[in-house]
């Protein structure tokens, strides 16, 4: 599913359930009520009163620094992400799957979507860049600095980016290994607010949904917000720290890695293992196939 369709079918569901979106509005302060509630102030002036705040307000999140003055800041992961669009390639990867590779150089991803097009990332090495320069670079400029970083590699990467038009966009990459503070009484942080991570692992969007569900299984099942949001932390905390730690190795480039075959050992070893705990797993199970039973009661 690409992202458009993902927002789309949350905005339908949304306006199903009569729960209005307003747009353009800006959180800069928030503070508890005396009835024990929360009230949410906007840059325009304008607040927004509540029984408790979540925010979703993603890496550079103000509600992360609200709940915690100290909060850490993201962290560079020392590569940019390049991602394009491609009408149809038969290079890439077959409907339903996700293919990864990793290079000499970078780390890339394809999948194809059900209606036919191509969507792929790849995270190549450079320095953190500021809004200007990231707009003077084209389309076409990014397409060849990708390309090149590929083109020593036996893998269709370079390829798949070349055959790509003008529909590529470029961003830095950040990560946040570990934020102490996720909640107060009547405050709650979730998704890339909580646990940014590089995309190396494509679980970014994935966390964020999997923190929704959890969180609202723990608000329908506990009494009230401070023990729903301490429930929450407990639940999700260790698993989307191994993830980023997981991403953060994926992205790191070893300059020892002398062949593909060593290179893509160490991979399949960070995907393996059962981070935190060490233990050999013998596949990614508990990276890609992690299920919530949402009938199951949070005790």
């Amino acid at each position: 599913m690409d992202r458009a369709a993902l927002h789309r079918a949350l905005q339908e569901e949304a306006a199903r359930h009569s729960i209005a979106i307003e747009y353009g509005k800006r959180l800069v302060d928030a503070a508890p009520t005396p009835s024990g509630g929360v009230v949410a102030t906007f840059d325009d002036g304008s607040q927004a009163e509540g029984d408790l705040l979540i925010g979703a307000d993603g890496l550079h999140s103000r509600t992360r620094t609200l709940l915690d003055a100290a909060a850490p800041r993201p962290r560079h992961a020392g590569q940019s992400t390049v991602c394009g669009r491609i009408p149809h390639n038969p290079e890439a990867a077959p409907p339903g799957t996700y293919r990864m590779i990793s290079g000499d150089r970078a780390f890339f991803g394809c999948t194809t979507a059900p209606d036919g097009p191509t969507y792929w990332f790849a995270n190549i090495p450079g320095e953190a860049l500021s809004r200007d320069e990231l707009a003077a670079i084209t389309p076409a400029q990014w397409r060849q600095r990708v390309a090149d970083v590929f083109a020593g590699d036996s893998t269709p990467a370079a390829g798949i980016v070349a055959a790509t038009g003008t529909e590529i966009v470029a961003r830095n990459t950040y990560d946040i290994p570990s934020t102490p503070v996720w909640h107060n009484p009547s405050m709650v942080i979730i998704g890339d607010a909580a646990h940014a991570t590089a995309p190396n692992a494509a679980q970014g969007a994935a966390l964020a949904i999997e923190d929704a569900v959890v969180l609202a299984q723990c608000l329908r099942d506990l009494p009230d917000a401070p023990q729903a949001f301490a429930a929450y932390e407990r639940l999700r905390r260790e698993r989307v720290e191994r993830v980023v730690a997981i991403s953060g190795r994926l992205a790191a480039r070893d300059p020892d890695a002398a062949s593909a075959r060593t290179r893509d050992a160490r991979t399949a070893r960070a995907l393996d293992r059962d981070e935190g705990r060490g233990e050999e797993r013998g596949d990614n199970d508990w990276l890609v196939g992690y299920r919530i039973d949402w009938d199951e009661k949070v005790g």
